[in-house]
């Protein structure tokens, strides 16, 4: 029987810092921070909306992101602290217009109400000129557009980090960085997938890619990518697989079903429990830690408006990820554990040394 937890168990079981709630009073949505570290600077993350079953599985989705944030910038070496706003829709339809707008500006005033504790940006069904919005009432924002005075989305680096190592990946499981040749499912191909099926293409991959959305399919359709449904996405035989849409897509369900070699993909929380990890090495398949190979989109947020990276630095930084991947595969190999323990080790040891911040 699955154990249904109120928001007062939730917030009672989790290890991080603070949790902020506010309710839209004319829509009813719920709008939550989570702050789950503040030991290497004060906390920052997405933003996403998204329609959810109640307000608990809202706070939930954002306690696990938190967390994946602070092993994030941990493991990029990066001086924030991870957090992560949810929007939870009551609604299947995404607000669109003027209610959009006022639903924004809504959010932003909540995150305005914490004084600098949390720092929001794009994530799932969230944008760019979404943080413009927000930034009318609210001074804590990244990844604004570049007319609006930020660097603009982060999918695309965040795609050319995935990119990285899903190079790594096929060098220390298969003996070759070379795609060409080799076959990629993408499962998701929104902001973040859609990019990377562009440049697994130009790399000379064979790429297939799912989506739920049947436009997307039928777009990627017409510039030549292969599809297959998104129930089949999984146990499509190829030597990548990609998830880059919802987490909790790697478990002890879907693993029996995968038919891959490597699982290395842009999506938070793809492993739907660590032990997770463990079967993936049990059936000799190489998981890249989704925390480690998504980063691209915080080294261009934190990178470019916290550090003032140069151009150069960031792409130099985005290569990086593919070492930090071979270090990984490396170790864990080594010490005879799963890849993403080897990565939370990594993390752990940085979040272990003295604060650099309190971040308050």
């Amino acid at each position: 029987m699955v154990e249904t937890l109120t928001m007062e168990d939730l917030i009672s079981r989790w290890d991080g810092e603070t949790v902020a709630t506010h309710r839209d009073r004319r829509t009813g949505t719920w709008m939550f921070v989570c702050a789950h570290s503040f030991h290497l600077g004060r906390a920052a993350g997405g933003t996403r909306m998204k329609p959810y079953a109640t307000p608990a599985a809202g706070l939930a989705d954002g306690l696990r992101l938190a967390e994946a944030m602070t092993l994030k910038f941990a493991a990029a070496d990066l001086p924030q602290g991870g957090g992560k706003a949810v929007i939870a829709l009551p609604s299947a339809t995404l607000p669109a217009g003027e209610e959009r707008r006022r639903l924004l500006r809504e959010f932003g005033s909540f995150v305005t109400s914490l004084g600098g504790l949390f720092s929001c940006a794009p994530d799932m069904n969230t944008s760019s000129v979404d943080m413009d919005v927000i930034a009318e009432v609210c001074p804590y924002v990244f990844c604004k557009t570049e007319a609006a005075g930020g660097h603009g989305d982060t999918a695309p680096d965040t795609a050319v980090g995935v990119l990285h190592g899903i190079r790594a990946s096929c060098a220390y499981a298969l003996g070759s960085d070379d795609l060409s040749g080799r076959t990629v499912v993408v499962q998701g191909a929104g902001g973040v997938g859609g990019r990377l099926v562009e440049l697994l293409t130009a790399a000379g991959a064979t790429v297939i890619a799912s989506d739920v959305d049947a436009a997307r399919l039928e777009q990627l359709g017409r510039s030549g990518v292969a599809a297959v449904s998104a129930a089949d996405a999984l146990s499509t035989s190829c030597d990548v697989l990609a998830p880059c849409a919802t987490g909790g897509v790697i478990n002890a369900a879907s693993i029996d079903q995968l038919r891959c070699r490597i699982v290395a993909g842009a999506a938070n929380n793809q492993l739907e429990e660590p032990d997770d990890a463990n079967r993936l090495a049990a059936r000799d398949i190489h998981y890249a830690p989704d925390f480690v190979i998504n980063a691209g989109g915080v080294l261009h947020g934190a990178g470019l408006e916290v550090l003032h990276w140069s151009r150069e630095e960031l792409d130099r930084r985005l290569v990086g990820i593919g070492d930090t991947l071979r270090e990984i595969f490396e170790t864990a190999e080594r010490q005879g554990i799963s890849t993403d323990a080897a990565a939370r080790r990594l993390a752990g040891a940085r979040l272990a040394a003295p604060a650099r911040s309190s971040g308050r």
